[in-house]
């Protein structure tokens, strides 16, 4: 057997994935939309339980449609190594975060090669990410600072429907439909 760089985890079905020398015959599917399903959004400083599963399946509905497999998988690298909050990704950028931008950046290769996707995200995925960022803080968050008004006013708009968190098990039976409507079953 061949050396492995890091330690494995043991993912939701049983098997063992590298998160530091991911391969894409590893990443399957079914993992990705449990962990997702079951990591909340906002690190949790939310008023109701809000899946990264349902935060994804929702950037595939809003950004354009040849892009909407990426929107879905977008975040799927938080699967194999959870997130953090964009301001410390950002105030952490020019330090050790490097380390970790580079773990995602490797996990996510994985992803796209397992799932054919190119390499780089999408515009349309970060738009319809900013999109959601923004209407998930109004609709899930306390009483939002005053800041987020500002943000909304510098290309943050909001979607006119409110959002209603589902559970877990809601959240992963939708990621996996929608990935099974982009794909036409393809795995």
């Amino acid at each position: 057997m061949t050396q492995r760089k890091g330690d494995w985890i043991q993912v939701a079905s049983g098997r063992q994935f590298w998160p530091l020398d991911p391969h894409a015959d590893e990443v399957h599917l079914d993992d990705i939309a449990h962990a997702l399903a079951n990591q909340c959004r906002f690190s949790g400083h939310v008023r109701h339980f809000y899946s990264v599963a349902q935060h994804s399946y929702f950037v595939s509905l809003h950004c354009d449609p040849p892009d909407a497999l990426w929107g879905l998988l977008h975040d799927a690298a938080e699967a194999y190594l959870v997130d953090l909050p964009r301001p410390v990704k950002k105030a952490l950028r020019a330090s050790w975060l490097t380390l970790f931008d580079d773990m995602e950046a490797t996990v996510m290769r994985a992803v796209c090669e397992r799932f054919g996707l190119p390499l780089v995200q999408p515009e349309s995925v970060d738009r319809a990410d900013d999109l959601l960022l923004a209407t998930e803080a109004r609709d899930l968050m306390a009483p939002l600072h005053p800041d987020w008004h500002h943000r909304e006013e510098n290309g943050y708009p909001v979607l006119p429907d409110r959002i209603i968190p589902w559970s877990p098990g809601r959240a992963a039976w939708a990621f996996k439909t929608r990935f099974d409507q982009l794909t036409r079953g393809a795995t």
